[in-house]
C-alpha cells in the first residue's frame, strides 16, 4: 500500500489528506458513521501532544481530574446560551438497563455544566479559590459533516476549567492559557499561529469572550487550533457557584474554560506535509529517527546490524525516539518511501561502506534527495542527531511562517478581499457589525477567524460597508 502514490496536494488537497491519514496509519474509519479509530502511530503522536501540554499546565498550577461522560439533561438546560449552542449536536441516552430513564442523559459535549454543579458544592469561601483544573477525555458532538481528526462525532481533547474570585483573575487566566497554546504550537508543533479574539457570533455558547489560535493550512484555509473562553459569571449564576469573600459577603465566582483537541493532529498534517506524505516536527514525532540497515549478503548484514544496534542503543540512552527497521523481504528503497510517508524527521542509513568507514548517512525528511543528505561519524552520533533534529524543527517553523506571510493579504477594497479569501488570509478592517460579518460569509464563504491581539491601534474603513473601523480582523475560508 505504501508504494501507491498519494494524490498531489495541488491536484486534490482533500483526497491527499484523507488517503495520507489512512496510509500513514494515523487513524481509520469506525463502524459508526463520523467516528474514528486512532491507530497506535496516531495515538503516540497525540500522547506526545498531551505530554507537551500537560507539562505546561502543571507548571502554571493546574491539576488533572476526571468527570463522568453522562450529564443530566437538565444541567445542559440551565445556561440558556449553552443549550441553544449545543442542542443540535447533543447525543442523548433515554434507555439504560432496558428501562426508560426518568431523566434523559446527555453524552458529554463539554463539561462546564457538570463541573458547575460540583463546584457549587465544593466552593464555600474565598480560601477555596482559585480552582485550576484540567480534564483529559473524549466528548461527543453529533456533527453532520465529518473528516478524520478535523471533525468527528467523538474526539479526544483536554478541557481546562477554572474558578476565580475576580473578573480580572478570570481574564488573566483566559489569556494565559491562550498564550500556552500559542507557545506549544510554535515551539513544539512548529506551527505559527495568530492569537485573537472571536466575534460575538463565533464565541463559545455561554461565554462572555472567546479567544483562539488560528493557523493557515497548506491549501490556504484556516484551522481554529485551540480556544480559551472567559465565561464571566454565566455558569456561576446558572449553577449558583458562590463564595464568601473576606468581608463575609456572598459573591458569584468568575469562571473560564479552554481546550485543544485531536484536530491539532490535522493541523500538523496539513501545515507540514508534502506530496510524499507526512513531515512531523521532531519534538512531537512518534519516532524522531529511523535507522535503515542496508546489506546484500548475510556477512554484510551481520556487520551492518551490529553497527545499527549500537547506534540505536546510543540514541535510546540519549532519550531520542528511534526505530530500527529490521523488516525482512523489503528493499531499502521501499523502507525509505514508507518512512518518508510516515513523516519521520530523520533517517539514518547504514551499509557495508559506512561500517568500514565508521560513518552513517543522515537524510532529512524536510529536504528530500541529495540536498538533505550528509555523512557523519558514528563517534559523536548522538550530538550530530540532536543538532540535526533542532535544525529540522526550526526549518519547519520558518517554512510554515514564510508560507503564511506569502498567503496573507491586506486588501484595499472588497474586490481585492474576495480574491484574497480564495487563496489564503485577508487581514482587513472590520466595523464590528454582525450584519457585515454575515454578508461576507454569505457572499464569499469566508468567516471572521479572529481579531488579532497583536495589532497596532489604528483606524480605517470596514472592508464591506465602508463605515469607520478601529480594528483589523483575519477572514478566511476554514475547516
Amino acid at each position: 500500500m505504501a508504494e501507491m502514490k498519494l494524490p498531489t496536494r495541488a491536484e486534490d488537497f482533500n483526497e491527499w489528506y484523507n488517503q495520507l491519514v489512512l496510509r500513514a496509519e494515523l487513524a481509520d474509519y469506525a463502524p459508526v458513521r463520523g467516528c474514528m479509530i486512532i491507530r497506535p502511530y496516531g495515538w503516540t503522536l497525540w500522547e506526545n501532544i498531551q505530554q507537551a501540554l500537560d507539562r505546561r499546565f502543571k507548571a502554571t498550577g493546574h491539576v488533572n481530574a476526571a468527570f463522568p461522560m453522562f450529564i443530566p439533561r437538565s444541567f445542559i438546560e440551565k445556561e440558556k446560551h449553552h443549550v441553544e449552542g449545543f442542542a443540535p449536536e447533543l447525543a442523548v441516552v433515554t434507555i439504560g438497563g432496558g428501562e426508560v430513564l426518568a431523566e434523559p442523559l446527555v453524552v458529554r459535549p463539554t463539561s462546564e455544566t457538570i463541573i458547575g454543579h460540583s463546584w457549587a458544592k465544593w466552593i464555600k469561601s474565598y480560601r477555596d479559590l482559585p480552582i485550576l483544573m484540567n480534564l483529559w477525555n473524549s466528548v461527543v458532538r453529533w456533527e453532520l459533516r465529518t473528516k478524520l481528526f478535523l471533525r468527528t462525532l467523538e474526539f479526544y481533547w483536554q478541557e481546562g476549567h477554572t474558578a476565580h474570585a475576580t473578573a480580572e483573575e478570570a481574564q488573566a487566566e483566559t489569556i494565559q492559557m491562550l498564550d500556552i497554546y500559542a507557545d506549544f504550537a510554535v515551539n513544539d508543533a512548529a506551527i505559527p499561529v495568530i492569537r485573537g479574539r472571536k466575534s460575538e457570533s463565533e464565541k463559545f455558547a455561554g461565554a462572555d469572550m472567546t479567544y483562539a489560535i488560528e493557523a493557515i493550512m497548506g491549501d490556504g484555509k484556516a484551522l481554529q487550533s485551540g480556544t480559551s473562553h472567559n465565561l464571566g459569571q454565566n455558569f456561576a449564576k446558572a449553577f449558583e457557584i458562590q463564595y464568601l469573600d473576606k468581608e463575609g459577603n456572598l459573591q458569584f465566582c468568575w469562571t473560564t474554560s479552554w481546550g485543544l483537541s485531536t484536530r491539532f493532529i490535522g493541523a500538523i498534517i496539513m501545515v507540514h506535509g508534502d506530496d510524499q506524505g507526512l513531515i512531523l516536527p521532531p519534538k512531537l514525532a512518534p519516532f524522531q529517527v529511523v535507522i535503515v540497515p542496508i546489506a546484500k549478503t548475510d556477512e554484510e548484514r551481520a556487520a551492518v546490524m551490529e553497527a545499527a544496534g549500537r547506534v540505536r542503543a546510543e540514541l535510546v540512552a540519549a532519550q531520542i525516539r528511534v526505530k530500527l527497521d529490521e523488516r525482512d523481504g523489503m528493499t531499502p528503497g521501499f523502507k525509505f518511501n514508507d518512512w518518508e510517508m510516515r513523516g519521520v524527521p530523520l533517517r539514518i542509513e547504514i551499509g557495508p561502506k559506512d561500517v568500514a568507514k565508521n560513518t552513517v548517512v543522515l537524510a532529512r525528511r524536510d529536504k528530500p534527495g541529495k540536498e538533505g543528505k550528509s555523512f557523519v561519524s558514528q563517534q559523536g552520533i548522538v550530538a550530530a542527531v540532536a543538532e540535526m533534529l533542532e535544525t529540522i524543527q526550526k526549518a519547519l517553523y520558518d517554512r510554515a511562517l514564510a508560507f503564511r506571510e506569502a498567503n496573507t493579504w491586506e486588501p484595499k477594497d472588497y474586490e481585492e478581499f474576495k480574491k484574497a479569501v480564495e487563496k489564503g488570509f485577508a487581514n482587513a478592517y472590520w466595523c464590528g457589525s454582525e450584519r457585515c460579518e454575515q454578508s461576507i460569509k454569505d457572499e464569499t464563504k469566508a468567516t471572521m477567524r479572529c481579531i488579532p491581539l497583536d495589532q497596532t491601534p489604528s483606524e480605517g474603513r470596514c472592508i464591506f460597508c465602508g463605515q469607520p473601523a478601529k480594528e483589523k480582523a483575519i477572514f478566511a475560508k476554514a475547516y
